[in-house]
């Protein structure tokens, strides 16, 4: 699991990061809603905890942003104004719960679990590209003729990211964090080396989709140019 916490108050966010890792939960943290929206948007995170007052972009605006751009994450919002009309306004641009300061750690971490608990039941069990489609309950490939290849966990999971985001790169260090934790000891060849088995996995199924390599700086999944 990883989380991102988008909170400019420097005292509460160091605070709050260290509980998360005290608790073995990945988390970045950023002080404004720019740069909160710009790490919202690559697709890493598994939840966001996003303060509605914020310099640069207000919390509200991240949120709608977000979901204009049809990104789901799961956001938890903060506020220090116990005021019924600010939290239906945070619900109503697409928030999926709210926690009002001062709160206690341990309901933050149980809304946050709930949040992920939450978004793995409503994944889609399938995604298609193309003609290719990931299954995630069967761990599979398959093509649009219904062959199915078998697929590792970790393979099953860097598709995840590659699906869910067609024709945008993601970077080895989004793959690296997301699916072997920021406090891993993956390295890039570790990234290449399972790209290359998705790879021949994909070549073996005919299909017209294809892992792009951008150089340097990761990989996208792309319809194949004839």
């Amino acid at each position: 699991m990883r989380i991102l916490l988008v909170e400019d108050e420097e005292r509460l966010s160091q605070a709050l990061v260290e509980i998360f890792k005290k608790n073995r939960i990945g988390i970045d943290a950023v002080l404004n809603g720019i740069d909160g929206l710009e790490y919202a948007q690559s697709g890493t995170y598994d939840a966001v905890i996003l303060d509605i007052m914020l310099p640069g972009m207000d919390g509200i605006t991240v949120l709608k942003k977000l979901r204009e751009e049809h990104n789901n994450v799961p956001v938890l919002l903060l506020t220090a104004k116990d005021d019924v009309s600010d939290k239906i306004h945070g619900l109503d641009a697409g928030a999926d719960d709210y926690l009002t300061k001062p709160f206690s750690t341990e309901e933050l971490l149980a809304r946050v679990r709930a949040l992920t608990r939450r978004k793995g039941e409503l994944k889609e069990d399938a995604i298609t590209f193309i003609d290719l489609t990931l299954n995630k309950k069967n761990c599979e490939l398959q093509s649009g003729t219904g062959q199915a290849i078998k697929l590792s966990l970790k393979e099953l999971q860097i598709l995840e990211m590659l699906f869910d985001f067609p024709h945008q790169i993601i970077t080895k260090e989004q793959i690296i964090e997301k699916i072997w934790g920021g406090d891993g000891n993956a390295e890039y060849n570790n990234v290449e080396v399972y790209i290359s088995f998705i790879r021949k996995k994909i070549d073996n199924l005919h299909v017209n989709a294809r892992i792009r390599t951008a150089r340097g700086i990761g990989y996208s999944l792309e319809e194949v140019e004839r």
